[in-house]
């Protein structure tokens, strides 16, 4: 039979232990210790150095990865990105989704390419690039890139390849 105070006792105890471990971090509840974060500080950050070029198969289009959340935050779940593309000045529509299978790796990709090979000589082509993470924030378009395709230039040939005279050197008389 326990006493008025044994009782009281045990509350006491049970009250110093359960402050022990909230103190060592333990938290009673859902497990989130911080406030949520709104949707338009989770997505990726936006794409700004979108790059485009002519390539033989088509237009080549390279970009840096973004490394961060909009929040300033690095971001660490980033899954693909969608290309979108306008021919002339018509409205831009997705192209392809990319996805981005590093996410394991020690060493993530710093830099991204893609080649679209379904252009035609002479047309004009927009393009811009939106990132998601895995839980399916999307960011903004990044920078709008144009592009008129046309033939690169054909690589030098080891036949008929001339370098070009050297200059003179400079005479260095008073």
């Amino acid at each position: 039979m326990h006493s008025r105070y044994q009782t009281r006792s045990w509350r006491i105890r049970l009250g110093i232990f359960a402050a022990a471990l909230g103190a060592m971090g333990w938290a009673w509840g859902c497990g989130v210790k911080s406030a949520p974060i709104p949707p338009e500080l989770a997505r990726p950050e936006k794409i700004v150095d979108l790059r485009v070029g002519a390539d033989r198969s088509g237009i080549k289009l390279d970009w840096g990865r973004p490394a961060h959340y909009a929040s300033g935050h690095t971001m660490r779940d980033l899954a693909d990105f969608v290309i979108l593309r306008g021919e002339g000045d018509s409205a831009m529509q997705p192209l392809i989704k990319l996805p981005v299978t590093d996410q394991e790796r020690f060493s993530p990709q710093r830099d991204f390419t893609y080649v679209d090979g379904e252009t035609t000589l002479g047309n004009r082509y927009r393009y811009a690039i939106v990132s998601e993470t895995s839980d399916g924030y999307t960011s903004e378009a990044s920078n709008e890139v144009d592009f008129t395709r046309i033939k690169p230039p054909a690589p030098p040939n080891p036949d008929t390849f001339a370098l070009p005279a050297p200059s003179p050197l400079p005479d260095n008389t008073p």
